[in-house]
C-alpha cells in the first residue's frame, strides 16, 4: 500500500512550534494549495512535521512563503468542545522544501544550513557542466525483461 502526499503551496500563518512533554518538537502549519482544474479555487491543508523537520521549518519559513511539502497524509479521531465525534486530516511532512528564490523575497537563511542546490539560482558567471557525454553509460529501455 502506498501513502504518498506531494504539495505545494503558500505558507497561511507562521509555523507554530511546540515541544511535547517528552520534549519532542513539532510544528504544525497550514498550506494553501490552488486546484490545477480550477484556479479559483484555493484548499487549506493542514501540515504537521516533527523533530529536526519541525525545527528547520520554525526556523526558515514564514507567512506567505511557497514551499514544497512530501509526507503522508494521516487521520485522527477526537470529540470537539461540543462532545461531537470528529475526524481531522493532515499531512505528516517529512520534508520541506523551498520553492521559490532567494530573491523572491524569501527569509534569508544562515550558511550553516544550505538550501537545497535544485532551488538556488547559481551566482552570476557561473557554469555547470555534467562532463562528457561519452563517459556516461547508455540505458536500455527495453521493457521486454518486465515481469509485468
Amino acid at each position: 500500500m502506498l501513502n504518498r502526499a506531494i504539495l505545494m503551496g503558500r505558507l497561511t500563518t507562521d509555523p507554530d512550534l511546540r515541544q511535547t512533554p517528552n520534549g519532542i518538537s513539532v510544528v504544525t502549519f497550514s498550506l494553501a494549495v490552488g486546484r490545477n482544474y480550477n484556479k479559483d479555487q484555493t484548499d487549506f491543508i493542514n501540515i504537521v512535521a516533527w523533530r529536526q523537520t519541525a525545527e528547520f521549518v520554525s526556523k526558515y519559513f514564514t507567512k506567505g512563503q511557497l514551499v514544497a511539502v512530501e509526507g503522508s497524509i494521516q487521520t485522527r479521531k477526537y470529540t470537539d468542545k461540543q462532545n461531537n465525534p470528529r475526524t481531522a486530516f493532515e499531512v505528516v511532512a517529512d520534508q520541506v522544501y523551498f520553492a521559490e528564490s532567494k530573491n523572491s523575497g524569501a527569509k534569508p537563511v544562515s550558511q550553516d544550513f544550505p538550501l537545497p542546490t535544485e532551488f538556488d539560482e547559481p551566482a552570476k558567471g557561473t557554469s555547470f557542466s555534467i562532463g562528457n557525454l561519452e563517459d556516461y553509460e547508455e540505458i536500455d529501455t527495453d521493457d521486454g525483461d518486465l515481469p509485468f
